[in-house]
């Protein structure tokens, strides 16, 4: 699938430590000529952590896409009777986020945009980033890779030794997953060897 003129969203949740791999998959969709619009959680909008600043990857994103980024709940909620955006990718999707979408949670911004998405029969692609994949998570793991629509990018044991429960997408697989949701297929393998 040609992503070239697709309107594509990249939403970023909390797993601050991945971002560096998430922004030049975005710098990425752009050389494609993709129409990329970030959607950034309230969590991301105001923490900064030893990864960065909450302001600078806002700019940042904007300086990229030259799009604003969506930071509000009510212009997130425009995006699926404005019938927006081709694709949601979240990406980073923390183990919070991934429990809420199992369970229709719609209380944040990345949230409210991926029901509007799903509304709208449009694929929406996970790239999670979580320490209890493989516990507490699990359950919802499972149960999100039967929904229909959504597709996950390949993901890993991160840290197998110091963090068995934990995996974490292979974010150079992200613009691979985006092409073949399009097509409606699952990227294959789905599950990788530790990294």
């Amino acid at each position: 699938m040609n992503i070239n003129g697709k309107n594509i969203g990249i939403a970023l949740t909390g797993s601050y430590c991945t971002f560096d791999k998430v922004f030049p998959q975005i710098e990425e969709l752009v050389k494609k000529k993709a129409n990329v619009y970030t959607i950034f959680s309230e969590q991301t909008q105001i923490t900064n952590t030893r990864f960065g600043s909450a302001a600078d990857f806002l700019k940042k994103a904007k300086d990229i896409t030259g799009n604003k980024p969506i930071t509000e709940i009510v212009d997130a909620e425009k995006l699926g009777p404005g019938n927006i955006l081709d694709i949601i990718a979240i990406a980073p999707c923390t183990g919070n986020t991934l429990a809420k979408l199992a369970n229709s949670i719609t209380d944040s911004t990345v949230l409210m945009a991926s029901k509007g998405l799903l509304r709208n029969n449009k694929p929406l692609a996970l790239a999670i980033s979580t320490n209890d994949a493989l516990s507490n998570n699990l359950k919802n793991l499972g149960l999100l890779i039967n929904v229909k629509n959504i597709y996950f990018v390949p993901f890993s044991q991160d840290n197998y030794k110091e963090k068995p429960n934990s995996m974490v997408a292979n974010f150079d697989l992200l613009i691979p997953t985006i092409e073949h949701a399009f097509d409606g297929k699952q990227i294959q393998p789905l599950v990788l060897a530790p990294s």
